[in-house]
């Protein structure tokens, strides 16, 4: 499980560190950096999962995604992400090339990055460390020995690991990551996927779009806790019933059975709200639960009646996986509270903080050094 999440210089966040729990329900009012506090999370888990920088690109570069504070002239332009986690954690400071040296000036380089074991970061838990181009990982001997790959400066030491024997504990963490799951643009908009029928082929995991509503939903009631989708379902929707109706050529229609009408009502003809909490529901009973969950903003289009209902599935789910949830609905937040730790965002001037939160407090955290 992930204790400790820290960013520091990344749009809105100058210097965040807060600690995470089973389930964690991120707060605040519009602007308070809530947003911010995602996409940071989401951006850490790329880096990890996929190695390379293209999703900081596709923000405008490095530079665009800096914290536009005031900064002393004489530091290092600097955007750091990492978390601590039971098992593994890991750390990654990202600057600007030499100037002159790429022909690229704006494209983020990766300037120290480090694994290691536990939550607490020293040099006796490091399993592997990255300075410039330079990567070491911990040997047989039980030394930091220099690996057998090179590095590319704008890409994680994760990118270009191919042997998994000679860096078991990356491996390891790079391929946790790929289980985690963001959920932010489920379509319900006409044009939908999830609005259309489609194959009822085992689908463990809904997609990030929600268009393989047909399989993930067949799934869930065929292998899943149907019992507790129904009845999330039936309350919020009087007594209704998700079903899922496959002809002949295995091609599926997901739809609602409400009681006293004989048909059922298809996925075309939901409104956006009912859509939203049936793919809601979906990703959350899903039967092949990732190792971290999260959500942003799952209240959007939902009335406000049926956030009781979300949120007993948001504390069912937390109870087989790691659950963030990013919300400004009061009546979720409250709904959660008495299960979740609960971080409420403010804006202090430039700068995002944690309501009720001192400088100096918090958990501990390390950033590794570039040199």
């Amino acid at each position: 499980m992930l204790r400790t999440l820290a960013v520091e210089n990344y749009r809105s966040i100058q210097h965040l560190i807060v600690e995470l729990s089973p389930l964690t329900v991120v707060t605040g009012a519009n602007g308070s950096g809530k947003s911010n506090l995602y996409r940071a999370l989401r951006l850490l888990s790329e880096v990890v999962r996929e190695g390379a920088l293209r999703s900081l690109a596709a923000e405008g570069g490095l530079r665009s995604a800096l914290h536009a504070g005031d900064r002393r002239g004489r530091d290092a332009v600097a955007l750091r992400l990492g978390f601590a986690a039971d098992e593994l954690s890991y750390a990654i400071d990202l600057g600007l090339p030499q100037p002159g040296v790429s022909p690229f000036p704006l494209d983020p380089e990766v300037k120290s990055e480090v694994v290691w074991a536990g939550e607490t970061l020293r040099p006796s838990t490091t399993a592997a460390d990255r300075r410039s181009l330079r990567v070491r990982v911990r040997g047989a001997s039980g030394t930091l020995e220099i690996a057998p790959w090179s590095v590319h400066p704008t890409e994680s030491m994760l990118a270009t690991l191919a042997d998994p024997d000679s860096a078991p504990e990356l491996f390891a963490l790079r391929e946790r990551a790929r289980g985690w799951r963001f959920f932010d643009a489920l379509r319900t908009d006409p044009d939908a996927s999830a609005r259309r029928p489609g194959p009822a082929t085992f689908t463990p995991v809904l997609s990030g779009d929600g268009g393989t509503l047909p399989g993930a939903l067949a799934t869930l009631l065929r292998v899943g806790n149907a019992e507790a989708l129904q009845r999330a379902i039936g309350d919020a929707f009087d007594g209704a019933r998700a079903v899922v109706e496959e002809d002949d050529r295995g091609i599926a229609r997901v739809g609602l059975q409400q009681p006293g009408i004989s048909r059922s009502f298809e996925a075309a003809e939901l409104s956006d709200g009912t859509l939203r909490f049936l793919l809601l529901a979906t990703v959350l009973l899903a039967p092949r639960p990732p190792g971290l969950l999260v959500l942003n903003e799952p209240e959007a289009s939902l009335h406000p009646r049926l956030l009781p209902a979300l949120a007993g599935l948001i504390a069912l789910a937390a109870q087989q996986t790691q659950v963030v949830v990013v919300s400004h609905a009061d009546g979720l937040v409250r709904a959660l509270r008495d299960d979740a730790g609960v971080i409420e965002l403010e804006r202090a001037g430039a700068a995002t903080t944690v309501r009720g939160q001192l400088p100096l407090e918090g958990p501990a955290w390390t950033w590794p050094s570039r040199t």
